[in-house]
């Protein structure tokens, strides 16, 4: 089973690409980040003539998450619990059934957090970085099988960005915000592309400005953590950078898991 992240940076405005790279790729289940659209205006038809379900959690103009799903959706929970006046469109969670018991995907968009400077924004993303902490540690307790796919807007080490001295002051490298996402990961989560590789110059973003794509001047912020029921039946993991090189591309790519699970 193929699943698979990706920040679309507008849905609308990449359907073609979208469309395109879901017939090329295959994906049994594909989480959407930033899809800059409420639910209505979401393009579900061309989704679903393609074979997908479709479960969106929009929002107007920015943010917004979906997953697109060939297998059926047992449960779809919209809203990262844990603040009840947060009303960001940033989080949006899908239960399957496979031949392995319940699957559990979820798509997030984590929060930018810059400036730093701007204390309401960056501590915006810390906090949500803590409630995605508790609610992952209970999620954890049900054992099933989870995968958290998404933009988590965090470099995790040096090694991740081509000039990690260029993001020094960013919240994305800051060190409570990648210390932050090692307690994540410490839960027991396996990251799945540094589970596959430890070589640098893997990225997963490349900005609009100053030819950061063909000089390769890029960062590794889109991540998929695994549980251990899900790193249990973990296959490989890639990165489908060759996308970025599209006409009209999202700044990011998309990042694929491959586990041995079937649907029922």
């Amino acid at each position: 089973m193929k699943i698979v992240t990706w920040n679309i940076n507008g849905v609308r405005a990449r359907l073609g690409n979208l469309t395109h790279w879901l017939t090329e790729s295959a994906p049994d289940i594909a989480c959407l980040q930033e899809i800059k659209t409420v639910d209505e205006q979401f393009p579900r038809a061309e989704i679903e003539a393609l074979g997908y379900n479709v479960e969106i959690y929009g929002q107007k103009g920015f943010n917004g998450v979906a997953i697109l799903s060939k297998l059926r959706f047992d449960e779809v929970i919209r809203g990262l619990p844990g603040d009840d006046a947060d009303e960001q469109a940033r989080f949006i969670e899908g239960v399957f059934s496979t031949d392995k018991g319940a699957l559990r995907v979820a798509s997030l968009y984590l929060p930018n957090g810059n400036p730093i400077d701007d204390e309401k924004k960056f501590s915006y993303k810390l906090s949500w970085m803590a409630r995605l902490e508790r609610w992952a540690e209970e999620r954890l307790m049900l054992e099933e099988a989870l995968v958290l796919a998404g933009d988590y807007n965090v470099i995790p080490e040096y090694i991740d960005a081509r000039f990690p001295e260029n993001w020094l002051g960013d919240a994305l490298f800051q060190p409570q915000t990648r210390q932050a996402f090692r307690r994540l990961k410490n839960l027991g989560f396996t990251e799945a592309v540094r589970a596959v590789t430890d070589a640098p110059d893997t990225y997963t973003f490349w900005d609009y400005q100053a030819g950061a794509w063909q000089k390769n001047n890029g960062i590794r912020i889109d991540h998929l953590l695994l549980s251990p029921e899900a790193a249990n039946r973990f296959s490989s993991a890639s990165i489908e950078k060759h996308v970025r090189a599209w006409e009209k591309p999202s700044d990011h790519v998309p990042v694929a898991v491959e586990l041995a699970f079937a649907p029922i």
